[in-house]
C-alpha cells in the first residue's frame, strides 16, 4: 500500500529524515494537498477501499468528526444512568451490605484497563505486520484513558478491600498482576512519547514501541486467571461466557454501566488519535516551511 501511495502522491521529505509509517502518511496527504492538486490518485484505486481505507488522515477524521461525540454523549447517558440505578436504587448485598455499589465503578474500570491494553497489543500487531500507517496513532492514543482505567480500579478495589478484607492492599496474584499493568501503561507512555520526539529514530523507535505493547499483552491472561493459578482473597470471576452469578438486580446495571464507559473509552480514544493527527499534520507544516 506504501508503495500506491508514493506513486501517487511523492513525499517531499528526505527518506533519511522520514518519521515512522502513521508520520509519514499524514505528511505526504498534507504535501499532496497544499499543493493544491485536489485528492491523492491513490484514494481512488480500488486496493485502497480494503483495511487501509481509513488510513488515509483527513478520511479517518471525517468519521471522528461525528462518532467521537456520539460516543461520548452515548456513554455519558448510559454510565450515569447506569451508576445512578447502581447508588440510589439497588438494594444492599446480603453479605456486603452497602459497599456492593462500588461494584459499578470498580468492574468497568477493571475490564477497560485490559481492554486498553488489548487495544495497544492489536494495534501493534497490525503496525508491525500489515504497516498499517494509523495503527502506532491508535495504539498511543489508547495508552492514556487505559491506564486511567486501571489506576480507577486500583483504587477503587483498595476502598472495597478495606470494609471487606480488613485490609487496603494484599501482594495476591490479581492486585500485583494488575499493578504490574499501571506500570506497563507508564513504560509504554514514555517510550512512545520518546519514539514521537525522537525523529532520527524513524521507523525502528516505532517497532521497539509495538513490539513493547505486543509483549507486555502477556500479563492479560495472568490478571484472567490470577485467581485460579494462586490462592487469592479476590473473589473468582462472576461473569464468564454464557453464565453469570450475579443477581440480575445487579447485573443489568452493572452490564449498562459497562456498555457507557466503553463508550466513553472509545470517544476518548478517538479524541486523542484526532488530536495526534494534527500534532503531526502542523509539524509536517514547518517541515516544508524550513525545507522551503
Amino acid at each position: 500500500m506504501h508503495g500506491n501511495w508514493q506513486q501517487g502522491c511523492r513525499p517531499l521529505i528526505p527518506k533519511a529524515k522520514r518519521p515512522f509509517p502513521a508520520v509519514l502518511l499524514a505528511l505526504d496527504l498534507a504535501q499532496w494537498q497544499s499543493r493544491g492538486a485536489g485528492p491523492c490518485p491513490v484514494e481512488k484505486d480500488p486496493k485502497f477501499n480494503n483495511m487501509h481505507g481509513f488510513a488515509n488522515p483527513a478520511r479517518f477524521l471525517r468519521l471522528a468528526r461525528w462518532l467521537m461525540p456520539l460516543l461520548l454523549g452515548v456513554g455519558l447517558v448510559l454510565a450515569f444512568g447506569a451508576l445512578a440505578w447502581g447508588l440510589l436504587m439497588v438494594p444492599p448485598d446480603r453479605l456486603m451490605g452497602q459497599t456492593v455499589r462500588i461494584l459499578f465503578i470498580h468492574v468497568p474500570c477493571a475490564w477497560l484497563g485490559m481492554a486498553g491494553w488489548s487495544t495497544i497489543a492489536v494495534s501493534s500487531l497490525v503496525e508491525l505486520v500489515w504497516r498499517h500507517p494509523l495503527a502506532a496513532i491508535a495504539a498511543r492514543a489508547a495508552a492514556v484513558p487505559g491506564a486511567v482505567f486501571t489506576a480507577m480500579c486500583l483504587i477503587t478495589g483498595s476502598i472495597w478491600a478495606r470494609p471487606t478484607w480488613g485490609t487496603w492492599w494484599v501482594w495476591d496474584g490479581r492486585l500485583t498482576s494488575y499493578l504490574i499493568l499501571l506500570f506497563l501503561y507508564f513504560g509504554y507512555i514514555a517510550l512512545a512519547g520518546a519514539a514521537q520526539r525522537d525523529a532520527a529514530a524513524g521507523s525502528g523507535a516505532s517497532r521497539v514501541t509495538a513490539i513493547f505493547g505486543m509483549v507486555g499483552a502477556i500479563n492479560i491472561p495472568i490478571i484472567n486467571r490470577s485467581v485460579v493459578w494462586w490462592n487469592s482473597l479476590h473473589q473468582p470471576a462472576s461473569i464468564t461466557l454464557g453464565k453469570s452469578a450475579i443477581d440480575a438486580t445487579f447485573l443489568w446495571p452493572l452490564l449498562i454501566g459497562a456498555l457507557g464507559f466503553s463508550c466513553i473509552f472509545g470517544g476518548v480514544v478517538l479524541a486523542r488519535m484526532r488530536t495526534l493527527l494534527a500534532d503531526i499534520q502542523a509539524e509536517a507544516r514547518l517541515r516544508r516551511k524550513a525545507m522551503a
